[in-house]
């Protein structure tokens, strides 16, 4: 592996990492976290040594055009349940509604 190998799969790490922080974040950041793991499997893809064999034809040629390995995520996606706290209902006291 090259210096410019380790380069690009370093960034490509560090996008993955990203991506996985920002699923696990939710809202926003949560919603680009895919965004972020293609752009981190398309930056593989342009390792210096990848290029120069494509370029002499000794690319590989079992990946399908646009066929991406996106990662799972290691952990649950969604946040604790919030439980309600007991006495506090949604809407106003009944018994001081029925007095007015």
């Amino acid at each position: 592996m090259t210096t410019g190998d380790r380069a690009v799969e370093s960034g490509a790490n560090k996008l993955e990492s990203l991506s996985a922080r920002a699923a696990a974040k939710g809202g926003l950041a949560g919603k680009l976290a895919g965004e972020l793991a293609e752009d981190a499997a398309f930056l593989r893809k342009l390792k210096p040594s990848l290029i120069v064999a494509r370029a002499r034809g000794e690319a590989p040629k079992d990946a399908e055009p646009g066929a991406t390995h996106v990662r799972a995520p290691s952990g649950p996606q969604l946040g604790r349940r919030t439980t309600p706290k007991e006495g506090s209902n949604e809407g106003p006291n009944p018994f001081a509604v029925a007095g007015a």
